[in-house]
């Protein structure tokens, strides 16, 4: 199979709206954990708190594969320009080489959003857990609060043993 340099081009419209996105989810991510942690610090004592660190945490996760996505996008840009250097000079195997490399690194920042998807979902999950009589259903919170409360439990019994 032949290349042409319009075959890597293909890849800068895509990449650069794929990063375009992942830009702006990590910015709604950063300024979601900035108001969490401002609302954590007003009352750090509250019960209420255990939604907002693990709303935090699991923040703090996206971000992580937030980044990720960019570093594979921006890698795959890097890559496609490669490949369209070695077109340039006539490498064709190295360039084949180097276009399935950079369609590889796109395929895996997709697959990564996808799961910040899934995590974001149960972030949403999280933050309406103080609805769960109208829904019907026990949350993601208070399944935490009664594994909080069976740890306290427990290390309460092993102080009294010691004892």
């Amino acid at each position: 199979m032949e290349l042409t340099l319009s075959t890597p081009a293909l890849l800068f419209s895509t990449a650069s709206l794929l990063l375009l996105g992942f830009t702006n989810r990590f910015t709604a991510t950063a300024k979601v954990i900035r108001d969490l942690h401002a609302e954590y610090r007003v009352n750090p004592a509250s019960l209420n708190n255990i939604v907002l660190i693990e709303q935090i945490r699991s923040l703090q996760f996206r971000v992580l594969l937030i980044r990720n996505m960019q570093f594979l996008g921006v890698s795959s840009l890097f890559v496609s320009i490669l490949c369209m250097i070695s077109i340039y000079l006539e490498y064709q195997v190295a360039a084949g080489w180097l276009f399935g490399i950079a369609l590889f690194m796109q395929a895996g920042a997709l697959a990564i959003s996808v799961f910040e998807i899934t995590i974001s979902i149960e972030a949403l999950k999280i933050e309406l857990s103080d609805m769960e009589h109208v829904l019907g259903h026990q949350s993601t919170v208070k399944r935490l609060r009664d594994v909080l409360s069976w740890i306290d439990r427990r290390k309460k019994q092993s102080k009294s043993r010691e004892s």
